[in-house]
């Protein structure tokens, strides 16, 4: 069987253990913080970590791929609820929830061993692009465009590079920064209100 919202194969039979999928998943999240590469990652190392025999991660998944996608998936912190009272304050919210994330220098190995394996394993990077990033995406898109038909966006704005300029500017300070200095908790605002300069719609004339 495959689940609805991971599309990992299951086999049916004996109930699931929650406390063993636990286990198999942060073995599985532990041995990759700790520089085991995709490739090398074996069923047998997630086993023995977890302490349970390869039989019972088999029943769960049917492959490591599958095993890696969901624990990737785990570390992806829930969408921030967007209140849809102003798009400026979805917008900070959603890219303070992004900074947040950029904390954990668990995080940041495995998110770099996820994408730097993308060729070698080019559906395990679709299945979590599909699962962690795509959700993410739609989210601060929809923002964007409820920002557009309230009318304090632009009527002419586009869509898909708006969302990759407020991403993106985040994705450069907690990636790609040139030094491990703390970044500025109002970091979040000063992208928003940045980009915002840009995108908001034109005050109306006096009178109109």
């Amino acid at each position: 069987m495959v689940t609805e919202q991971t599309g990992t194969a299951r086999a049916p039979g004996r109930p699931r253990s929650e406390k063993a999928e636990k286990a198999i998943i942060d073995a599985t999240v532990d041995l990759l913080a700790e520089g085991t590469g995709i490739a090398e990652l074996s069923i047998e190392a997630i086993a023995a970590r977890a302490g349970v025999g390869k039989t019972t991660i088999y029943r769960r998944w049917s492959g490591k791929e599958e095993l890696v996608v969901d624990a990737l998936a785990t570390l992806k912190a829930p969408i921030p609820e967007m209140t849809g009272e102003s798009a400026r304050e979805d917008i900070v919210r959603y890219l303070a929830a992004t900074q947040q994330e950029s904390h954990s220098p668990r995080i940041r190995c495995i998110m770099n061993l996820a994408l730097s394996d993308s060729e070698r394993y080019p559906h395990l990077i679709e299945r979590f692009r599909e699962i962690a990033i795509k959700p993410r995406r739609d989210a601060l898109r929809a923002v964007l465009r409820r920002g557009v038909e309230s009318g304090e966006l632009r009527a002419d704005l586009d869509l898909e590079v708006a969302l990759a300029a407020l991403s993106g500017a985040m994705l450069f300070f907690t990636k790609w920064r040139d030094d491990d200095a703390e970044l500025p908790a109002d970091l979040a605002e000063r992208i928003a209100d940045q980009a915002l300069s840009g995108l908001r719609a034109p005050a109306p004339a006096p009178g109109g």
